[in-house]
């Protein structure tokens, strides 16, 4: 079983049984973690954790000279952010309770299976790793870089894509000129075009419209406004957004699905910088800075003919384009106890404590609604949880249903992308049994060794993973 190593930094092993240090240390090296340090003498461990930075520390309860129950304090206090994964020989819940109690991260019982140790050592570098992730958002990590963090403080993200797009996003936005924000649905196209408003320094409203599906009569009154009589019904002038938005903002959203008549008046809009409300015979001078957003390919619309290319050239004097969440996965742990802390404030509970497993589960889902998909997940959790650890069922049902949609959509459309291949193959075909195989290991790696959520990835029950790893075994 391979997994990567999480770590530059080795792990310290503690045990004063020179057999079980040569066999962890190949366990180790057999499971991405390379670096080991062995120390057979506990009272030694002091020192060589003041020496270096270590991932984890494994350190066995029962040896000569310094027991592990008299060194785990002495660790905790002096290096409270090591974890400490305790071994022993002596299957006592008291004392498995005791050291949970000092600090301990996990207790195992030997003989070790190998594959729970470089697990359990995996996920205690993955917590660490969580807890740094946090310290870093906490102490402000984007104020060296950027000259406004505190405009950036609604985009949880700690990526480096993310941070050159604020950075982008602090040099145009004194500009007049317009912006095209792109991405996936659930990206946090708006909030960026909120910041791009703040940042701007002016003095009216930010005012956003979804232009989506709207025709062009609707369009043309709500952006523009109407003069009194202009059509049946108007019985009284109305001021349009361009107006509220005077001195200030206006965000057009799903820009791509404007119609092409609208299209046109929009164009003439950024062009000629004026419009006429409808049924007007004069003018207006348009004071409102442009924003539009779109998820749609506009490349590709403007090859269909759906989308004017001086439209998109005008629109994209500026472009910034957002990664999805897919692309930012190392967001997912900070995005998680943003969302847990925000829906425990919002519905009024205790904020619950994430069981180990979820982001890893979180990390092998598409999220093809992106940050805001995360969202509600974590606050239909958070809604149904009781007390304890937060229950990963919600999660599971949500990740099964969508998964399932995808699928349907994509068998919907095999035919029309049949160069997409789940799979592709050397000159020799794998037998089925090695195809198998290489399946079990591949959902193994995504799922960071966690056969339940292999098993899922597999459409498989976690017994019946559990016996084809059994049978690969015993050859």
């Amino acid at each position: 079983m391979n997994f990567t190593a999480y770590s530059e930094r080795p792990v310290l092993l503690i045990d004063d049984e020179e057999q079980f240090l040569f066999s962890a240390e190949i366990t180790l090296h057999a499971g991405g973690l390379k670096r080991v340090v062995k120390c057979r003498d506990s009272r030694e461990a002091l020192a060589l954790l003041a020496a270096q930075e270590y991932a984890a520390v494994v350190l066995d309860l029962y040896m000569p000279n310094l027991s592990g129950q008299q060194l785990l304090p002495q660790i905790v206090e002096e290096f409270p952010a090591m974890p400490v994964i305790v071994l022993t020989a002596v299957n006592e819940i008291e004392t498995a309770v005791e050291c949970m109690k000092a600090g301990a991260f996990e207790y195992i019982v030997k003989p070790v299976d190998d594959a729970r140790l470089v697990t359990t050592i995996q996920r205690a570098i993955q917590m660490q790793e969580m807890r740094n992730e946090n310290a870093l958002l906490k102490n402000s990590l984007l104020s060296q870089q950027l000259q406004h963090p505190e405009a950036f403080a609604e985009i949880i993200t700690n990526h480096a894509a993310m941070r050159a797009v604020f950075k982008y996003v602090e040099a145009i936005a004194p500009t007049p000129l317009p912006v095209l924000v792109t991405g996936e649905t659930g990206v946090g196209k708006e909030l960026i075009a909120k910041v791009l408003h703040h940042l701007s320094g002016r003095m009216g409203e930010f005012v956003a419209v979804n232009v989506a599906g709207v025709d062009d009569h609707f369009f043309s009154d709500t952006l523009f406004g109407h003069v009194k009589g202009a059509f049946t019904g108007a019985d009284k002038p109305r001021r349009g957004l361009l107006e509220h938005a005077a001195g200030g903002t206006l965000f057009l959203d799903e820009i791509g699905d404007l119609s092409l008549e609208s299209q046109v008046k929009l164009l003439r809009l950024l062009q000629e910088g004026k419009y006429y409300p409808l049924g007007a015979d004069m003018p207006k001078l348009s004071a409102a800075r442009i924003i539009a957003a779109t998820h749609q390919d506009l490349a590709g619309l403007q090859r269909s003919g759906n989308f004017r290319k001086d439209l998109y050239y005008r629109l994209q004097s500026h472009h910034i384009h957002l990664p999805s969440l897919r692309e930012r996965l190392e967001d997912i742990p900070l995005l998680l106890e943003h969302y847990l802390e925000k829906a425990a404030h919002t519905l009024a509970k205790k904020k619950p404590t994430a069981p180990r497993e979820l982001v890893t589960l979180l990390r092998t889902y598409p999220f093809p609604g992106n940050v805001r998909e995360l969202e509600g997940m974590i606050f239909d959790a958070v809604s149904r949880h009781g007390a304890g650890v937060l229950s990963l069922h919600s999660f599971r049902e949500k990740i099964a249903h969508s998964s399932a949609s995808i699928e349907s959509t994509h068998s919907g459309s095999v035919h029309a992308h049949e160069e997409e291949r789940l799979l592709s193959f050397s000159d020799r075909l794998p037998t089925l049994e090695e195809a198998e195989e290489i399946l079990i290991a591949e959902a193994l790696q995504r799922a960071g060794g966690n056969q339940a959520i292999a098993a899922s990835l597999l459409g498989l029950s976690r017994r019946a993973l559990n016996n084809r790893l059994r049978r690969a075994q015993s050859k």
